[in-house]
């Protein structure tokens, strides 16, 4: 599957985003979707997973009660809505696929985008 994320740029603290990853399978539905970022220098960062169908979601502890993983499968593509940015929140957001069960390693996922840059100035 191939992905492709958009919707980065940069914004204000306090402001809101919607990043969205469009995919290129048209067995969309069967991957289990992720997103991760990248701060500058340093590692990957866990931040969002959601099942097939939508129904299991999971949140860094960093991002919980601020952003919003979704998928809209008749449409192929997650969403990631952002909101109450913050300067930490600052990375590289890269969308990953997977088979099987949420995880949030990224070792675990074969299938990455390649990444949409937000950058929130304070």
């Amino acid at each position: 599957v191939q992905l492709q994320a958009c919707g980065g740029g940069l914004v204000q603290a306090g402001d809101s985003l919607r990043l969205s990853c469009a995919a290129s399978a048209r067995t969309f539905s069967a991957y289990t979707m992720g997103w991760f970022r990248q701060a500058p220098g340093k590692e990957y960062e866990f931040v969002a997973v959601i099942s097939t169908s939508g129904g299991t979601t999971y949140y860094s502890d960093s991002v919980k009660g601020r952003f919003t993983i979704s998928r809209d499968n008749a449409k192929n593509t997650m969403y990631l809505q952002m909101a109450t940015l913050k300067p930490e929140d600052t990375a590289v957001y890269y969308c990953a696929a997977k088979y099987g069960t949420t995880s949030d390693k990224r070792d675990n996922y074969p299938y990455w985008g390649q990444g949409t840059l937000v950058t929130v100035s304070s």
